[in-house]
């Protein structure tokens, strides 16, 4: 196993731009995907649409639910992006949660609002698993 080091000022500088990038792009996309949302659930209120009848198509509600699934997951993503900027201004960014130790520069390049390193990320994968 490598040796992990905290990471420099210019890699929380790095960090913090990739994960505004990020946080910017995800804002986008929520803004998209809830104004779709939006005119999903209103035209499932108003009534006028007879979607469940359509061979065609998906219905309204499982459009509704597909859609909602994805803001979720986007709203979720964000969270955690705002979750690691919190941590950068604190300090402990780069920091295993669990275990207190460096997480990687290459896992934090890959996931850079990662909580965890990779082995207590591998570990809690295997116990939802089991």
């Amino acid at each position: 196993m490598r040796t992990q080091t905290k990471l420099t000022a210019a890699g929380l500088r790095h960090f913090e731009k990739l994960l505004r990038d990020q946080r910017y792009d995800l804002d986008i996309a929520l803004g998209l995907i809830g104004t779709t949302l939006d005119g999903v659930i209103e035209a499932r209120n108003s009534g006028t649409a007879d979607d469940e009848h359509d061979p065609d198509g998906p219905t309204l509600t499982m459009e509704w639910s597909r859609i909602s699934g994805v803001h979720s997951d986007l709203a979720a993503k964000s969270t955690g992006i705002d979750q690691a900027l919190a941590r950068i201004a604190d300090g402990s960014y780069g920091f295993c949660t669990r275990r207190g130790e460096p997480i990687g520069r290459e896992r934090l390049e890959a996931r850079p609002a990662a909580e965890l390193c990779i082995d207590c990320a591998r570990e809690l994968e295997s116990q939802r698993r089991a």
